[in-house]
């Protein structure tokens, strides 16, 4: 749970360094490998990964290094306080497994009128969610007011509105902060077109136009002044916010239209549904819906890799977790983990329910976090291979189980459907810096549906 690196004082060691901690160590080894050798596996592994050599032992200043290590969460505390200890951690997703596991997150259904399905979701400070809804309104939600705002939508040049009135928009389906938290990206009215806000303020910045000729569904930051969006006309387009256009300062505020600085096909893809950035090895993966994932390099934005999936059927999220190692694709039936250095498949984590689609996904240090189009919420545990199980009842997983939210019927689908029980899909979740709320929200599943779903779990 916690880290703290404690130096003596008073005497020659500190009062955590106790000579049997060391023999519990090395006993804790002992059966931990017994337990892995022991294990007999349903199926046999495609991937196996070995974190330690079992031919090779602590050494003496590993041990030494334990000795003067603390895990007690209050000694953390206490060198917080006092900030006497230079080398201090705790588990981020502590917090969070232990309120999932102990069944403590509870939900408040949020009422937000007639509005139509919710695809994307950010927290954009520890009281405001922001989130974008099919019928293309960017909207904020006050989670101590229960307050919404809607944020105007930025207008692109009047060449491309004209263009746009003449097309079906589809919504937003992206928004993103960049690392610093000062900027945030999505789309634009004309659902074509990439939107830049400055933050905390909301202010306009500029809108990004003659790139795409299709819907935006996806966008990823690469570092505080480089964006980059996929869309559905297979193309990934690279932005650059330079300081000029953050600094220009006009008597009448405006924002200023900008145009890519490298725009490229997406070779072998049809319709881009899925970015992300994998910091550790720099680079932009890409998810088709003809079932291809492609691996670009940040660097030089350059194609480097695209690889088949096992299954081509409703690829429609993807998330990556922390360290760069794992890919998360979810599939109709089940979630799949790739590993990020060779693209090979780890894992296919069945969805335990039938016609249970994935629609989000995210990682929480970990723990993968899978919405569902059956309005459920799953966890699965990676160091454990399975799903999260409850404490209090460890003969059942961890669910989250979603309200109804708002639904407006076609009356041929009910004619259809009488005997089918709705239930939202959940198209976007996202946790705030705690790791102890979560926000959940989405729609009806059929297109020809109008509804919403959003909820807050804490």
């Amino acid at each position: 749970m916690a880290q703290t690196k404690i130096t003596a004082i008073y005497g020659r060691r500190p009062p955590c360094s106790e000579v049997g901690r060391i023999q519990e160590r090395k006993n804790k080894a002992k059966a931990l490998k017994l337990q892995e050798q022991n294990r007999k596996p349903e199926k046999p592994e495609d991937f196996i990964t070995y974190e330690d050599s079992e031919s090779e032992e602590e050494t003496d200043f590993v041990l030494n290094e334990a000795l003067n290590t603390s895990y007690n969460f209050v000694d953390y505390v206490k060198h917080r306080e006092t900030q006497t200890s230079k080398y201090s951690s705790v588990m981020k997703e502590y917090g969070n497994r232990h309120m999932l596991t102990h069944e403590m997150f509870k939900e408040t259904a949020i009422n937000l009128g007639h509005m139509n399905k919710v695809f994307c979701s950010q927290w954009l400070s520890n009281r405001q969610v922001v989130f974008g809804t099919k019928c293309n309104k960017l909207m904020v939600y006050d989670v101590q007011t229960h307050k919404l705002d809607q944020i105007p939508s930025l207008i692109s040049s009047t060449r491309r509105e004209i263009q746009n009135n003449n097309e079906q928009p589809c919504g937003i389906h992206s928004v993103q902060l960049n690392p610093s938290r000062t900027l945030l990206a999505t789309g634009a009215r004309n659902t074509c077109d990439v939107a830049v806000y400055r933050m905390p303020t909301l202010d306009p910045v500029c809108v990004g136009e003659n790139a795409h000729k299709d819907w935006v569904f996806d966008m990823c930051w690469l570092d505080d002044e480089f964006l980059v969006s996929g869309s559905r006309d297979t193309k990934l387009a690279l932005w650059r916010i330079t300081d000029d256009i953050l600094e220009a300062k006009d008597e009448v505020p405006t924002h200023k239209i900008i145009s890519p600085q490298s725009l490229k096909d997406c070779r072998n893809s049809q319709k881009i549904r899925a970015i992300a950035f994998n910091k550790s090895y720099q680079e932009i993966a890409a998810l088709s819906l003809n079932g291809y994932i492609h691996i670009w390099d940040a660097e030089r934005f350059q194609q480097k890799i695209s690889r088949k999936l096992p299954s081509s059927q409703e690829n429609v999220c993807m998330a990556v977790q922390e360290n760069g190692s794992v890919y998360a694709i979810g599939c109709r039936s089940y979630t799949l983990l790739l590993d990020c250095r060779t693209l090979q498949a780890i894992k296919k984590v069945s969805s335990r329910y039938s016609g249970c689609g994935i629609r989000s996904a995210t990682f929480q240090g970990d723990i993968l976090t899978v919405g569902t189009g059956l309005g459920m919420l799953m966890f699965y545990d990676l160091k454990a291979g399975k799903y999260l199980e409850s404490s209090i009842n460890t003969s059942r997983t961890v669910i989250l189980k979603g309200s109804k939210g708002y639904v407006f019927p076609d009356e041929e689908y009910m004619d259809n459907a009488q005997n089918v029980k709705y239930v939202p899909a959940i198209y976007t979740h996202c946790y705030d810096s705690t790791g102890t709320r979560l926000f959940t929200a989405g729609g009806p599943l059929p297109a020809t549906l109008t509804g919403n779903y959003a909820g807050l779990w804490q």
